[in-house]
């Protein structure tokens, strides 16, 4: 199998994927954009903490708990919810659950549902925060609709590390919309996904749909 995409100073044959076992064989993809994640993976920072949130000082060893506090922090000391809010990709705050974007997403709209609560199975949520979880799902699949109008959705939970859970600590449950042909040759070939909005543009269009829906 070989592929052909705009490298360097024009079109050239791609490799197979035999050719890619070669260590002098390597393709680069420049995504100037993904560099705030890069350096926000940087050894020493604290997992969930935005560096614009950063004045929270604490740390309870969590990504999701990490994220509220340090929004929390920054709300109680003067900033404003809507840009404390925004700096977390928080979408959304329900009474057991909040909704965040993923900042590595599989696709533009990628969020998760999480409970406040720290558990690490499904089986140990009470009953109104998995009530809760659903009902947040639903409203998920309405906004995800409204704003993307995608062939399709994604809702998956992956409990336990071994299960591939990037949090495992923490359960929570994954929402994405889907179209037909959505993974493409350089996904394939290359490993690679092509994402047309950034986080801010989404955050401020779920964050808006989700706000409608709410009052409609």
């Amino acid at each position: 199998m070989q592929a052909v995409w705009p490298l360097g100073d024009g079109w050239r044959r791609g490799v197979t994927i035999l050719e890619r076992t070669d260590s002098n064989c390597m393709d680069h993809l420049w995504t100037p954009w993904r560099y705030a994640y890069v350096t926000a993976a940087e050894t020493g920072t604290r997992a969930g903490v935005p560096h614009a949130l950063a004045a929270w000082a604490g740390d309870l060893g969590c990504v999701f708990c990490n994220l509220i506090a340090s929004i929390d922090f920054a709300i109680a000391g003067g900033m404003s919810a809507e840009n404390a809010e925004a700096a977390g990709g928080l979408v959304l705050r329900a009474v057991h659950c909040f909704i965040c974007l993923n900042a590595f997403p599989y696709t533009s709209g990628h969020v998760m549902i999480v409970p406040y609560t720290h558990l690490d199975h499904l089986a140990a949520l009470p009953a109104a925060t998995g009530h809760e979880m659903i009902e947040l799902a639903q409203l998920t699949e309405r906004a995800l609709d409204r704003v993307y109008m995608p062939h399709g959705f994604n809702f998956g939970m992956n409990v336990g590390q071994s299960a591939g859970a990037g949090v495992a600590g923490h359960i929570h449950l994954h929402a994405m919309p889907r179209w037909t042909g959505d993974t493409s040759f350089i996904t394939t070939v290359a490993e690679t996904r092509i994402l047309p909005e950034d986080l801010e543009a989404t955050w401020r269009r779920l964050r808006a749909a989700f706000a409608a829906l709410k009052t409609s």
